[in-house]
């Protein structure tokens, strides 16, 4: 069997060639079909109500590649999380008796838009932009990481350099606050949903700049070019495990409960027999003792999920926030 390697853009492109076909038979067969399709794109059907597209009538239509395509979230060093995903990759590779490849992303809308084109068929989407691979990309969401007990996800939490002088939200009027992208979930649309309530409006009260991911935004706060940021708890506790910061150059100011974390999808197109195959790795993997359950401190295990039930609360943040699922409001990040 191949070893399993980091998989470039041209090779991928060259590669996917094979899952095309199908993608255009859906696209013909499903896009003229008058259908229940709720939020999701006119490409996809949903018969069932449980708001992710529907697997194919047409049995011709199911995809079902030699060599599969994983992808994680975009991170500031793709080449680190690509050997820290390794074990999993091997243990995927086992199970569903099929070539694996990681392909390291550069953007959500790009992951967003390899799923969508066929390229992509396994991912690990971003709590935020998880709403757009559903409705854009035909991603169905079925496991988080998690602990043994079954408890997941992450908080948003607002830090600010320890000598800042901001000790809440309050403070932060007239300060410039490191926000993510448009599309993030912790890093954006909860701060603008949550924060007026408790009596501050970004973009009125204070200046927002976009960074372009957590990690900027906290290696900003951290070297006092903004003045605050909302991030992800995941994403800092794994930076301050690395020694990307030192934790006692800065402070919290203000953390929400939990919101469900990074969602692991699988193409709606894919398969059954295939996606039984691809379940079974994920909720078999063995996290400790690898680079993974290193990585993610905490994590046991992968936990079944359902889209329409665990991201209730994201959906209705982003619905304060009136984003659209299309490809132009993605693609703002």
């Amino acid at each position: 069997m191949t070893t399993p390697k980091t998989f470039g853009r041209a090779a991928l492109n060259s590669l996917a060639l094979s899952s095309l076909l199908p993608l255009a038979l859906l696209i013909s067969a499903q896009a003229q079909a008058d259908c229940p399709r709720g939020a999701l794109d006119t490409l996809f059907c949903d018969e069932d109500g449980d708001m992710v597209a529907d697997l194919p009538a047409d049995e011709s239509e199911w995809a079902n590649p030699d060599t599969l395509i994983f992808a994680y979230t975009p991170v500031e060093d793709p080449a680190i999380y690509s050997d820290i995903w390794q074990p999993f990759i091997d243990h995927l590779q086992e199970v569903t008796e099929r070539n694996v490849r990681f392909f390291a992303v550069q953007s959500n809308s790009a992951q967003v838009e390899a799923m969508r084109s066929g390229r992509l068929h396994i991912a690990g989407f971003s709590t935020g932009p998880t709403p757009f691979a559903v409705n854009l990309a035909g991603a169905v969401p079925f496991a988080l990481m998690g602990s043994d007990d079954g408890q997941f996800g992450y908080t948003l939490q607002v830090y600010t350099h320890v000598d800042s002088g901001i000790d809440d939200l309050e403070d932060l009027r007239g300060k410039r606050v490191a926000h993510t992208s448009p599309t993030s979930n912790s890093g954006n649309l909860a701060p603008r949903a949550l924060f007026p309530e408790l009596g501050i409006v970004p973009d009125e009260d204070y200046e927002v700049v976009y960074s372009g991911s957590h990690d900027q935004s906290m290696l900003g706060v951290v070297a006092r070019d903004y003045d605050a940021a909302p991030v992800a708890s995941e994403v800092v506790e794994r930076m301050a495990a690395r020694g990307l910061y030192d934790p006692d150059e800065v402070k919290i100011i203000y953390e929400t409960d939990a919101f469900p974390t990074t969602s692991y999808n699988y193409a709606h197109n894919l398969h059954p027999d295939l996606v039984e195959k691809i379940k079974e790795a994920f909720f078999t993997f063995d996290f400790e003792g690898t680079a993974l359950g290193d990585e993610f401190e905490g994590v046991d295990k992968f936990i079944p999920i359902n889209y329409q039930e665990h991201w209730e609360v994201i959906r209705t943040i982003q619905a304060a926030n009136d984003v659209r699922y299309t490809r132009e409001d993605l693609e703002q990040e």
